[in-house]
């Protein structure tokens, strides 16, 4: 059997990659009841990565519609739609544009940059590991993760019930896991 992938492990240079969207998931965990984690993922969104042959001067930009969020249990959707929560009809998107990239290791990158929620605008880092250009049949695709920890509190997302055993309905901290392939733009 001949294999019809090849792999990369460094950094690419310069180009514009857009996520897969039949590989790529953006997603969120957060605590339920102090112990279980629930997880849920937005359905729709756009991005860019564009490479520059210095990983310090690259840009990373995602625009995610709100209203596609999705956690498997309608009930908790709606409530998400909310005002109490992301407020859809208010503020139809989320965005994260870059502010600064830094290579921490052969194929691991810090990026920092503002995201956007509610009309509230905070710094974050998120942690991106990249799986190496890999050419195959569909041409070339760069797998990632990419993966940081928020307190929801600060963009304005405060709905929560207290618990009789003390803690929290729902957790402050926010998980964020972004997984799946980039593709080389056009």
């Amino acid at each position: 059997m001949t294999p019809t992938a090849t792999v990369s492990r460094s950094i690419p240079g310069q180009g514009t990659w857009t996520p897969d969207l039949a590989h790529t998931r953006v997603g969120f965990v957060a605590r339920h009841l102090i112990v279980t984690k629930v997880r849920g993922e937005f359905e729709k969104y756009a991005g860019s990565v564009t490479f520059d042959d210095d990983p310090a001067n690259s840009k990373w930009q995602l625009s995610i519609d709100t209203a596609s969020v999705n956690t498997g249990q309608e009930r908790r959707d709606g409530h998400l739609r909310s005002p109490d929560f992301f407020d859809v009809e208010s503020y139809p998107r989320m965005e994260f544009i870059s502010t600064g990239v830094r290579q921490v290791g052969d194929a691991e990158l810090t990026v920092t940059g503002d995201l956007t929620i509610k009309d509230v605008t905070r710094p974050v880092e998120l942690k991106v590991e990249l799986g190496g250009v890999t050419k195959g049949p569909m041409g070339e695709a760069l797998p990632f993760s990419a993966s940081t920890e928020i307190s929801r509190e600060e963009w304005g997302l405060n709905w929560n019930v207290a618990l009789e055993q003390g803690g929290w309905l729902v957790s402050p901290a926010i998980g964020i896991e972004i997984d799946g392939e980039l593709q080389l733009a056009g």
